[in-house]
């Protein structure tokens, strides 16, 4: 007797007890959230028109199209960075599909993404706006 075994590969976001990987439909947003201490996530741009441009004394490296929120931080801010997290083959999270991971959510929709905290702290991205909350 032949034992089969069959698996299901849904196209949804990578998700883990300790974090996520997604990208946005349009491949333009890719984002991973983390459930380290505190759980937060992260997420790079490809295409956009920065909202943010002018980069703090401190940031020598790229600035203006990554972005992050924590479970403590306050608001949205964006991130100092020298690496990128975009990777092509990233699940892609559809439009109207959340996910959730250690008190961080993230909806996408045909407009944007928005990435929020539990406080309701984050960040709305989109290729045309970026704002912080």
């Amino acid at each position: 007797m032949k034992i089969m075994a069959v698996f299901i590969v849904l196209a949804s976001p990578a998700v883990a007890q300790d974090g996520a990987q997604f990208q946005t439909p349009s491949g333009n947003i890719h984002c991973e959230i983390y459930g380290d201490d505190p759980p937060g996530v992260r997420c790079d741009m490809v295409e956009l028109v920065q909202s943010y441009t002018a980069a703090p004394p401190d940031c020598d490296l790229d600035y203006g199209s990554s972005f992050y929120v924590d479970t403590k931080t306050v608001k949205g801010a964006l991130y100092c960075h020298g690496d990128t997290i975009i990777l092509p083959t990233m699940p892609v999270l559809a439009y109207g599909d959340q996910v959730s991971v250690g008190g961080i959510t993230c909806v996408s929709d045909s407009d944007g993404l928005t990435c929020t905290n539990t406080q309701g702290h984050g960040f709305r991205l989109s290729r045309a706006k970026q704002e912080l909350f």
